[in-house]
C-alpha cells in the first residue's frame, strides 16, 4: 500500500511526538523517519516551503539517530527541534 502525502505526514508526526513523549526509539524507527523524509522530497507535490525547508533537517536527525551509541542522549539534544518541527508539521497537515 502507498500512503500519499498526508499519511506520510500523519505517520511522521507520530514518530516524532512519540520519540519526544517518550525520550526513546528504536534504529528501525530512525531508518522509518529517514525514508519517509526522503520521500516527502522527492515529491514535486510538496511545495510548503516551511515543510521543505524543515525536511532536511529531519532526514539528518532520522540518519544520526541510525548510528548513534545513546538514543536517548539524541532525542534530549534534538528536544527543542523536536518541538519546532512537530509545530511545523502539525500546521502543515491541518492545509
Amino acid at each position: 500500500m502507498t500512503l500519499n502525502t498526508n499519511n506520510q505526514l500523519t505517520l511522521l508526526i507520530d514518530l516524532l511526538d512519540e520519540q519526544k513523549g517518550e525520550c526513546c526509539g528504536h534504529v528501525s524507527e530512525y531508518q522509518q523517519i529517514s525514508r519517509l523524509v526522503q520521500s516527502l522530497m522527492n515529491n514535486n507535490n510538496v511545495t510548503d516551503q516551511e515543510l521543505l525547508r524543515i525536511l532536511p533537517e529531519i532526514y539528518s536527525y532520522g540518519k544520526d539517530g541510525e548510528i548513534v551509541e545513546n538514543i536517548e542522549d539524541h532525542i534530549t539534544a534534538n528536544d527543542q527541534n523536536l518541538a519546532s518541527w512537530l509545530h511545523a508539521l502539525h500546521q502543515t497537515s491541518e492545509r
